[in-house]
């Protein structure tokens, strides 16, 4: 397990939450509900940049935050000189001293890092401490949620590459040090095999790339000059910089670069292309290569790229063998958050039999799953082809039964039978003690690139992806309505007991 938080953050990460969570926690603890156990769900409501798939992670970073989880003197502390509207303290000593000798006692189950998820799935599902639980919200939330989005991205940016290697070159555009660091973690999940983010490689063990800007050749006399002194300083990792000036002309002088190296029993490594006409400048460049012999040289393109783009390049048989994506990769350009959720779905009465929960609201997607869920995914020997979202009280009896979508119960379908399954979501920490073994960086890209091969490719399209069958078992969905059913007869009848109080 890399050691990212007490790598970068020498102090307790414990209040890194929304203030509102603890004053819930104060509320529980004064009402005697504080240990009182209850079921949470974190899940997403769709999938980001109008993609067919989600990539579920940050999972290790969770375990850890999760292992760092206590309220030191400092936080007690400060939690000390808050006041309420009165002035007095906001919170009681008995309570910040319940804080202090405060264990994580919960079970928590995950889906793997690098799995494919679906809208209304549980990606995170815990239990235990009612109190406990909702402390964990913000952070779980903030963690899981960037972590998905980036490394979704990233994969999405990988599939369009053709095959050639993407690298992640977002430090200097990146949300803050801490989001630099995640994009560079997640990024590599997704698919991409190298950063330009010096620290990442360090704490994550990822593989750094990159050689020089334009200002180490506005530091020399000529371009000519600047290339020669890099090819002295670094022969065994001469990529060149080719745009400064003249494109074309700097394609040249890194061909004569290419000629001293080979002299030297060394090698020209590549060219990069940061702005121009990358479609037509990569083929010239090729060209120009090739004729002097350094076919094995290869073309690296930057310069504000994204899926679309590379797409649209490669449609352009542009001659581009690698591709150094920074900003629209590590902001998530186009759509910067995933908008995950975390809900209190099951909590248990005081007869020790589980109450189920459900949030309503006027917009059907809106509205929560209740239970203690667990996700089924069938799968043939190739694909996988659904998923059921299932109460882990009340399985399935057969495979067969409908799976509805949870949108549109107009919608369902039916797995074969006999389908062989796997139940996605894995015990993590079973009563506070942690049981999983968090894989290498190296075998969660690799499970990852594995778990979308297993998708059909009208899944895994740019454009109008085919939407994958994932949804509520049919006893689950049934239950579902009838408790949207019943709790509006009971805001109903609020209602009406309030008018006849009036």
């Amino acid at each position: 397990m890399s050691p990212f938080f007490n790598s970068v953050y020498k102090n307790s990460l414990t209040l890194l939450t929304d203030f509102y969570q603890l004053t819930m926690a104060y509320g529980y603890w004064k009402s005697g509900l504080a240990e009182k156990e209850s079921v949470f769900q974190l899940y997403f409501r769709k999938n980001p940049f109008k993609s067919g798939y989600t990539v579920a992670s940050g999972l290790e970073l969770a375990i850890e935050y999760i292992n760092n989880f206590k309220f030191n003197d400092d936080d007690i502390g400060y939690l000390k000189t808050l006041k309420g509207n009165d002035d007095k303290c906001l919170f009681d000593n008995n309570f910040l001293n319940y804080l202090k000798n405060l264990k994580f006692t919960c079970s928590l189950h995950a889906v793997p890092e690098g799995t494919v998820v679906f809208p209304n799935e549980p990606i995170l599902r815990i239990s235990g401490s009612l109190l406990q639980c909702q402390l964990l919200e913000t952070p779980l939330l903030n963690i899981i949620n960037f972590h998905s989005l980036i490394s979704t991205k990233a994969a999405r940016i990988v599939s369009v590459a053709n095959g050639h290697p993407v690298l992640e070159l977002g430090l200097r555009r990146a949300q803050g040090i801490d989001g630099a660091l995640s994009a560079s973690r997640a990024a590599f999940i997704g698919g991409c095999l190298g950063t330009s983010n010096t620290l990442a490689g360090k704490i994550f063990g990822i593989p750094v790339k990159g050689t020089h800007s334009h200002s180490w050749v506005m530091a020399f006399e000529n371009e000519l000059e600047s290339f020669y002194a890099l090819a002295h300083a670094m022969p065994n990792n001469v990529i060149l910089l080719v745009d400064t000036y003249n494109t074309i002309e700097g394609i040249k002088k890194a061909i004569e670069i290419g000629n001293w190296l080979k002299s030297k029993n060394k090698k020209l490594t590549g060219i990069r292309l940061d702005s121009g006409d990358l479609a037509y400048l990569s083929i010239e460049a090729r060209k120009l290569l090739d004729e002097a012999g350094f076919r094995d040289t290869i073309i690296v393109a930057s310069n504000d790229l994204n899926e679309h783009v590379i797409s649209s390049l490669n449609e352009q048989k542009s001659a581009i063998t690698t591709w150094g994506v920074g900003t629209q990769l590590v902001t998530a350009f186009d759509e910067p958050a995933l908008g995950a959720v975390y809900k209190l779905t099951a909590i248990k009465n005081n007869d020790n039999t589980w109450k189920y929960c459900i949030k309503l609201s006027e917009q059907s997607i809106k509205i929560s799953t209740p239970g203690i869920l667990q996700v089924r995914r069938f799968q043939n020997k190739s694909q996988f082809f659904a998923d059921m979202i299932f109460d882990e009280l009340n399985p399935p009896q057969n495979n067969s039964v409908p799976i509805i979508d949870p949108e549109d119960p107009n919608r369902f379908y039916n797995a074969p039978a006999n389908s062989s399954y796997e139940d996605i979501l894995k015990p993590i920490f079973i009563n506070g003690k942690l049981i999983y073994q968090s894989p290498s960086l190296q075998d969660i890209q690799s499970y990852a690139f594995k778990m979308r091969e297993m998708f059909h490719p009208s899944i895994k399209r740019l454009l109008n992806p085919h939407n994958y069958p994932a949804g509520l078992e049919k006893n689950l969905h049934d239950l579902k309505m009838k408790l949207i059913r019943e709790s509006k007869v009971n805001v109903e009848m609020n209602k009406d007991s309030h008018h006849s109080h009036l």
